[in-house]
């Protein structure tokens, strides 16, 4: 359980294990025993270091359905940016015009990418 959520949290911080452990200062090897469940007991000090590194609460770490605990992680960033969006300048009513300009740059960077191969 908290291997599996360590494993869960990580990959959407997007860091290795190599990366979490040396944040982290524990080993990759013991890292890893806790992400397939080996080691199905950490201790609480073990954690502690990895929930800061991750910057997640406790509970995040230990949590029995991941889901809802990934689920308010993912919305709490979408509010993240949704509020940085509105300190630039952006008002909901011209956000198509945003959508607009965003939908142009994928299509360019499409565009880009299929020319060079």
């Amino acid at each position: 359980m908290i291997g599996r959520n360590i494993h869960e949290i990580r990959k959407i911080k997007g860091l290795t294990l190599s990366e979490l452990a040396e944040r982290a200062k524990i080993s990759k090897s013991y890292l890893s025993n806790i992400e397939r469940n080996l080691n199905q007991n950490p201790s609480i000090h073990i954690i502690i270091k990895i929930a800061v590194v991750l910057n997640v609460d406790l509970k995040a770490l230990i949590v029995t359905d991941i889901n809802v605990e990934t689920q308010q992680y993912l919305d709490s960033e979408w509010i993240d940016f949704i509020n940085e969006l509105k300190e630039s300048g952006v008002e909901k009513e011209h956000f198509h015009e945003y959508k607009t300009l965003i939908e142009f740059i994928n299509w360019k960077n499409q565009n880009s990418n299929e020319k060079k191969y």
